[in-house]
């Protein structure tokens, strides 16, 4: 099981299965990560917080603890 916090600058994954509770995986999903979007990764910022993805042809920083709770495998 890879999460999004884990995947490296440049790769494109997709998304499997988001975890978490209540608000914070609705909040989640109403930036556009749900099951099957793609989402490329394009910059980790160098403590590693936050990491700046694009989904859904927009662009969008999450912090860490927010990218561990999106389970991914690469496309």
């Amino acid at each position: 099981m890879k999460t999004l916090k884990e995947v490296s600058c440049g790769e494109t994954v997709t998304v499997e299965k988001l975890w978490g509770e209540g608000p914070v995986k609705r909040r989640i999903m109403d930036m556009g990560i749900t099951k099957g979007v793609s989402v490329y990764v394009r910059k980790v910022a160098p403590l590693g917080d936050p990491v700046e993805v694009t989904v859904r042809g927009y662009e969008l920083s999450l912090r860490k603890a927010d990218a561990a709770m999106i389970q991914v495998s690469a496309e």
